[in-house]
């Protein structure tokens, strides 16, 4: 799959909402997997920490469907004009999807339209033993 449609997908996800000092849906990701299915998950955030990124949405959505391979992952949000906007996965998120299964330092992780890395591009220099790799 071409990054364009992967953007396009998740975009169709992001449902701002502001309720007090919380809110949710800014931020939306789509994880494709290597069996070829989408998953879909927006950012929840709170002011005690207790929040989370899209990209881990989207991804507890995959291994409910009992997978675990990511083949593609991107993360969408629009700026103040209304633009559609991709974001890099943050370190945890990085993190967080290596260690729900090695395989996915192969995962394709869309930074732009024209711009797709590894997750292994993104985790250069990991924590775990060098045997592990």
């Amino acid at each position: 799959m071409d990054a364009a449609p992967i953007i396009a997908r998740a975009a169709e996800y992001l449902n701002p909402a502001e309720r007090g000092d919380r809110s949710s849906g800014s931020v939306a990701a789509a994880i494709l997997s290597e069996q070829g299915d989408l998953f879909f998950g927006v950012c929840i955030d709170t002011p005690c920490s207790m929040g989370f990124c899209a990209e881990h949405a989207a991804a507890a959505a995959m291994i409910t469907a009992r997978q675990s391979e990511i083949a593609m992952v991107v993360a969408v949000t629009r700026d103040d004009s209304g633009a559609l906007q991709v974001l890099p996965p943050c370190g945890r998120c990085r993190e967080f999807m290596y260690q729900l299964d090695d395989r996915n330092l192969a995962a394709r992780v869309v930074l732009g339209p024209e711009r797709v890395l590894t997750l292994a591009d993104l985790l250069p220099e990991r924590w775990s033993a060098p045997a592990a790799r």
